[in-house]
């Protein structure tokens, strides 16, 4: 049975504003954006709670950008001007961003976590002239390595003695920006690989535009929806899926500025959240809280909630019919959900248990896939027909491709369309090494296809080569450990076994929960084991772990909560080495 799209009308409202408004196949940033305030100008744009409440309508939103942008050209930006910012998620991040980009600049988002001089080293590869940045930030960024010449900077927070608070940032007279065509970088976004070194993927305004239309047709946005950043605005996910996705269908967006679990809960319900993206590691401790909370009202209350649960999956995947929503009300409550319309997790493997108990407790829980290369949404579960057990159905309009796949259909995934960057800045060779001539991007991920959906494997650098010759995916492994509340986080890599033949062995690192740690204080090592036997089990003879390594302290994490592979395998080096 051909697949099909959901929502087939999400963006063919945009004909009644071609050419007149925009001239190109897709609105610029700034277009999409001008469109939005004509057509919800007096809705809620954006809002923040934290440290004090903030609520902008579109209206308001357009006006301080426009006030921001006519200074910065009034002081000299111009079309290509590179234009760094960095922070907390907030309202003022967002504007800054799209102030920037009205004023024909390039915006180069960084990661508040950097350290001054990694920043400034980024800074300087990528040209930034000018930085908004949070106040505690602001004196000494530009300062200390002599690498990067900044024009201006400004605060993002209006506490800062000696540098403007963007809405303060005013000119005289009105300045005319040369505006950017579909085609121009809109974004330079840093990430870094296996490797560490980072990169600049440069994104163009029809990159991001596409991809967030395209989204829509597996997905139906509202004006009414309210969307929660709580993940890094820096990073593709949250800019493109949360912030972009907000802005071009006339919802509101609440803005998170800290990670803890308790303040997530407040905002959620404080803003009335109905679509909530997060990462894995947030859910899952969402869920492992929830569901140790019903284990402690008995055998019997838990089993009953568990079997109506699995009553409500069923009834939702085969029959279409939600009931999960009503029967599990006071879950939900617990989580501040009762609101949410639809959770949706990225930014890494989801076990397809995690999946499935959210959508049995009533949320429609989807999954996707992207990478920054990628704008970054190329492949998006829909709500009315989606599979556990993959990262999402292909968005109309893209290509996708299985490159030299083995015997089970694995192999390296290649994508091609609208949303595939420009290109590495500043960096042809890196470029043309995942960059084909006729636009075909090698993701470096592996997995195989199946009637448009897509099912991961792992990351084709990560691979780890066994004795037998078979090969081990760290994540697929690292997967079966998510649900394994006494582990806080897990890195799988591989050892030597045999030098000669290059032969590996399968080590796991894991930093065991401050629980674990609490109530085996004398036997954590013992206890780890064992909850690595019982994982051991679950898996295929050649993907067993047979050395563990307990850490003493957490894991190297990225923004997005992720475990950096390749500095846990630098970290542990001896002891993964160790015979």
């Amino acid at each position: 049975m051909a697949f099909k799209i959901p929502n087939p009308d999400a963006f063919a409202f945009l004909d009644q504003y071609r050419g007149k408004d925009f001239s190109g196949t897709w609105p610029t940033v700034v277009e999409m954006f001008e469109i939005s305030c004509k057509r919800f100008g007096e809705r809620p744009c954006f809002k923040a709670f934290h440290p004090k409440e903030l609520f902008l309508t579109y209206n308001e939103v357009r006006e301080k950008v426009c006030q921001i942008s006519n200074y910065l050209l009034s002081t000299g930006v111009k079309k290509g001007d590179k234009i760094a910012v960095s922070g907390k998620n907030s309202p003022e991040w967002a504007i800054a961003y799209l102030a920037v980009l009205y004023a024909g600049a390039i915006v180069v988002p960084l990661d508040i976590t950097y350290n001054d001089a990694d920043m400034e080293t980024l800074m300087a590869f990528g040209g930034v002239s000018r930085i908004f940045i949070d106040s505690d930030r602001v004196d000494n960024v530009g300062t200390k390595t002599g690498k990067v010449n900044l024009v201006e900077k400004y605060s993002l927070e209006d506490n800062s003695k000696n540098y403007p608070y963007l809405f303060d940032l005013k000119a005289e007279g009105v300045f005319t920006p040369q505006k950017a065509v579909e085609d121009d970088i809109a974004a330079i976004l840093f990430t870094s690989g296996t490797t560490g070194t980072p990169k600049g993927v440069q994104l163009t305004h029809k990159n991001l535009v596409s991809d967030c239309y395209q989204a829509q047709l597996l997905m139906k946005l509202y004006p009414e929806d309210v969307f929660y950043a709580i993940l890094p605005l820096h990073h593709a996910y949250t800019m493109l899926a949360v912030f972009f996705e907000t802005i071009s269908c006339g919802a509101s967006c609440v803005f998170g500025k800290r990670l803890i679990v308790p303040q997530v809960l407040k905002e959620l319900k404080m803003g009335k959240v109905t679509m909530f993206l997060a990462v894995p590691l947030l859910f899952n401790k969402l869920l492992s809280a929830l569901m140790n909370g019903v284990r402690k009202k008995g055998i019997v209350v838990y089993g009953l909630i568990r079997g109506m649960m699995g009553v409500s999956g069923f009834l939702k995947k085969r029959l279409h019919i939600k009931v999960g929503k009503k029967w599990f009300s006071f879950l939900l409550r617990q989580l501040s959900l009762e609101n949410a319309r639809i959770c949706i997790c990225g930014g890494g493997p989801l076990p397809p248990s995690t999946f499935k108990m959210f959508n049995e407790l009533g949320i429609d829980f989807v999954q996707g896939y992207g990478l920054t290369e990628t704008s970054p949404i190329t492949h998006l579960n829909p709500v009315e027909a989606y599979d556990e057990d993959s990262v999402g159905h292909v968005i109309p309009g893209l290509e996708v491709k299985i490159v030299d796949p083995d015997s089970e259909g694995n192999g390296v995934i290649y994508i091609r369309g609208s949303v595939v960057m420009k290109g590495y800045y500043n960096n042809e060779e890196a470029t043309r090494e995942v960059l084909s001539e006729d636009g075909w991007l090698n993701t470096g991920d592996v997995g195989h296809q199946r009637d448009g959906y897509l099912y991961l494997t792992g990351r084709a650098k990560n691979v780890i080569v066994t004795e037998g010759g078979k090969n081990v995916f760290p994540e697929e492994i690292e997967d079966h450990f998510q649900l394994h509340y006494d582990v806080d986080q897990i890195c799988v890599c591989g050892y030597v076994i045999d030098a000669k033949d290059k032969s590996e062995g399968i080590a796991a690192v894991i930093y065991p929960s401050a629980d674990a740690l609490k109530a085996h204080p004398d036997d954590i090592e013992k206890h780890i084991n064992s909850i690595v036997s019982l994982v051991n089990k679950e898996l295929q003879s050649y993907k067993k772990i047979t050395k563990v390594i307990i850490a003493k302290e957490p894991l190297a994490m990225t923004s997005t909560k992720k475990v950096k592979r390749f500095e846990v395998e630098k970290a542990y080096k001896n002891e993964l080495n160790k015979a």
